[in-house]
């Protein structure tokens, strides 16, 4: 029998859960665990300058490696700071565990230094929360806590710890609990066979289908599966932001994805279907627009893991509760030798969807002239091509965010890493940090704004502690573009606070932290900037790019329009 304090139990059990990493910064309630995880060097802490960048950090290596994130911060501001990067993980259903340190127990409750009741703050937030009652509970509610962020549909887990409850003095029995039981947590393993065999017909008789999938899909390692489906039946598919990659973006079935600034085939297509087959993916109102028009001809299948997403935001024909990788192998299994009832209508619909391909060939956007200022797009292309479209891309949130979607071609899942849900700014770099340090060989590009990169720019302290390689394009227009965009087209461009009149020179100041920064204004001088930073995989280059801040992200849906009301260009709507 081995006796260890409650803060020893804490550093052995993410050693026997097999954590690599967590991300944190100490404070007095934490202190003790802090001691714990200096005491042993299996599970690597890395010090972050915020809570809130531990938060993304974390978020960024789940969402890369499909493992939870682990957080460990202090009471009070400690964990109100990691908020934010709990809610954004909440809103994309990304696994983490934030171990939250609180005053001692006999505290709580009388307004004690730095108390904050994080498990009432963050209940909305959250997946479930623990509160560690006496320090023998610590190894089955870590468990608990690890469970429920990584099944069903995955999510953040806050355990709010007392210091008592890891004083060095008190040691209590450990045992690594190898099974956990939860009562009234029993999430589905598989889909209804009835209604699958249901889904499976409608999709064989479809004369207009689309496939519509989302991130689900990507967190349920369901990829490959969706590939095969696909390919199978020959029929369309087409991506949420968060599920961009789950099929390859270079075969001709991908529409792109779609959305508020989804594709033009994409959306005319989504409007147009007679069957929306979608597959972990939640009808959010950046794709739907006004769901009262959305896709009036089509019938709808929605297989989602979480019951309670199902038929939430648009009815479901055929609703089916299952895991995607579960649901779709079954597919497979029921398509396999069976034909589709209406070949000739198939082959008209791909006629009228690549009709709408070639409508906006070459259309997309206007490349810079001589002289004039370098086109987002163009640096986004210039650096899918030097990282030959390998890369694991995070971005912040903004124009840049949709520039860095559209423009970078993605074929494989878990490498374009963004804020979908919550839409967070700050979040690209520091989530491209943690990605970094569990995928050091692999080139990690965080493509932010000037707005975003100075939320959570002191994370440059962390990147030269643990020589973290990251390459930052800054897309610099001066301004806040997004909001300034919706200025432009909602309020005669009346500019309330979207420029930004005070930038700091970013070049001296990533020099300050002792790296390379690159100022590119001109076209001839991007792809020498571009080689130069990517010359080395294990450097940190900052690559500041002046890009005209004229320009807008097109296509954009029409607010309370349908699908297919979209505007093309500053002079085009469909």
């Amino acid at each position: 029998m081995e006796l260890l304090s409650g803060a020893d139990m804490i550093a052995r059990f993410l050693q026997d859960e097999g954590v690599e990493y967590i991300y944190g910064y100490p404070g007095g309630a934490a202190l003790h665990i802090y001691d714990a995880l200096f005491r042993q060097d299996k599970v690597k802490h890395i010090l972050v300058r915020h809570e809130q960048a531990a938060t993304h950090a974390a978020d960024g290596y789940a969402r890369a490696s499909g493992k939870p994130g682990t957080v460990l911060v202090t009471s009070g501001p400690g964990a109100t700071n990691a908020v934010t990067g709990i809610a954004t993980a909440y809103m994309d259903s990304i696994p983490m565990v934030v171990l939250c340190g609180q005053v001692m127990s006999h505290l709580i409750g009388d307004d004690a230094f730095q108390e904050t009741d994080i498990i009432g703050v963050t209940r909305p937030i959250v997946k479930h929360s623990f509160s560690i009652r006496h320090p023998s509970e610590i190894p089955e509610v870590l468990k608990k806590a690890y469970y429920l962020a990584s099944t069903g549909r995955p999510g953040p887990v806050v355990v709010d710890i007392p210091k008592d409850m890891t004083a060095p003095t008190e040691r209590y029995e450990y045992v690594y609990p190898k099974k956990v039981k939860l009562r009234s947590y029993n999430p589905v393993t598989r889909g209804h066979t009835g209604q699958i065999k249901k889904a499976v017909e409608l999709m064989l008789k479809a004369k207009r289908p689309v496939f519509y999938t989302g991130g689900g899909v990507v967190t349920g390692n369901a990829s490959e599966g969706l590939t095969d489906l696909v390919q199978r039946l020959g029929y369309p598919i087409t991506t949420t932001l968060m599920g961009i990659g789950a099929y390859p973006q270079s075969d001709r079935q991908s529409l792109g994805w779609l959305g508020m600034h989804g594709s033009y085939e994409s959306n005319m297509a989504m409007h147009h279907a007679d069957l929306v087959i979608a597959i972990g993916a939640r009808f959010d109102d950046r794709v739907t627009n006004n769901t009262s028009k959305f896709c009036p001809t089509a019938k709808i299948i929605h297989v989602d893991i979480d019951p309670s997403s199902v038929s939430k935001t648009v009815r479901a024909d055929v609703p089916i509760v299952g895991p995607a990788q579960s649901v779709i192998n079954e597919m497979i299994s029921l398509v396999q030798g069976k034909e589709i009832a209406h070949p000739e209508a198939l082959a008209e619909w791909w006629q009228k969807i690549d009709g709408w391909r070639e409508e906006r060939h070459g259309k997309l956007y206007e490349p810079s002239a001589p002289g004039e200022p370098l086109k987002p797009q163009e640096v986004i292309e210039a650096v899918c091509k030097i990282t030959r479209g390998e890369a694991f891309v995070t971005t912040d949130v903004g124009q840049h965010q949709m520039f860095a979607a559209q423009y970078y071609k993605f074929d494989k899942p878990h490498r374009f890493i963004t804020s979908g849900g919550l839409g967070t700014m700050g979040f690209g770099f520091p989530a491209a940090m943690g990605i970094k340090m569990s995928y050091p060989d692999d080139e990690v590009v965080c493509i932010t704004g000037e707005g975003s990169f100075q939320m959570m720019m002191q994370e440059l302290s962390t990147c030269k502690q643990y020589g973290v390689g990251v390459k930052i394009v800054n897309l610099n227009n001066g301004s806040l573009g997004m909001v300034r965009q919706w200025q432009d087209l909602n309020y005669k461009s009346r500019h309330a606070h979207s420029y930004m009149e005070s930038l700091p020179d970013f070049q001296k100041l990533i020099e300050s932290y002792g790296f390379t920064a690159l100022k590119v204004e001109r076209h001839e001088d991007l792809e020498p900037a571009l080689e130069r930073a990517f010359a080395d995989n294990n450097e940190l280059v900052f690559l500041d790019i002046y890009v005209d801040p004229r320009e807008h992200v097109y296509p954009m849906q029409v607010p309370l329009g349908s699908m297919r009301d979209m505007l093309l260009s500053k002079t085009e709507r469909t």
